[in-house]
């Protein structure tokens, strides 16, 4: 084997080497979350019953999207906590990625759930939520109850009063956007990926 040679099969180890390394350290790919499972918890702060309803993906990661397994239905005049809980049920309990309610904390700079709601339902927060559909479109407060390390919104707990009415046929919709290297005190519904967009029929009845 004559020096030629041998120089060459050097440089071609070293080359299957490096490329060797590189793919056994490959770079974090920022994707959307898998969900197929949503659970609100409307907690009242004082007095009256827990609310709870769900959100299913009826065909897993098929071309279906999360339906509504029934309507938000709330009490007048009351103060809640909602709570949102998000899985991915294609997975086992004990393994990485089923729960995704962990991994948006772990990940709150990188999160924020967006909220849209009929108008005349609730005292707080006003109005009819944060969602924008356009540039143009005008925005209201949410009261969130956590935040990111940045001191943002996350919006995993936020709460709700209801108005002294009744009313039927009402919306609720949720946003949850993924925004990594976007989230900032700027950003709205418009910025990065969404991985949840789900309206839930909304009912208040008298108490």
């Amino acid at each position: 084997m004559n020096l030629l040679t041998r120089t060459f099969l050097v440089i071609s180890l070293a080359i299957v080497l490096v490329h060797s390394g590189c793919d056994d350290d490959p770079a974090k790919e920022d994707v959307p979350e898998l969900i197929t499972q949503v659970r609100l918890t409307f907690t009242p702060v004082t007095a009256g019953s827990t609310v709870i309803v769900t959100a299913t993906d009826p065909d897993g990661s098929g071309p279906q999207s999360l339906v509504a397994d029934g309507p938000i239905m709330l009490t007048q005049s009351t103060t809640y906590d909602l709570s949102i809980e998000l899985i991915n049920g294609l997975l086992d309990p004990g393994d990485d990625g089923y729960n995704i309610t962990a991994e948006i904390e772990e990940e709150a700079d990188e999160h924020q759930f967006f909220f849209r709601f009929s108008s005349g339902v609730f005292t707080t927060p006003a109005g009819t939520g944060n969602i924008k559909d356009n540039p143009s479109t005008p925005v209201g407060d949410i009261h969130y109850l956590d935040e990111d390390s940045n001191g943002r919104p996350l919006g995993l707990l936020t709460r709700w009063i209801t108005d002294n009415v009744e009313v039927t046929g009402k919306s609720f919709r949720i946003l949850l956007k993924h925004q990594p290297g976007v989230k900032s005190g700027t950003s709205t519904s418009l910025d990065g990926e969404t991985d949840l967009d789900i309206t839930f029929e909304l009912i208040v009845y008298l108490s």
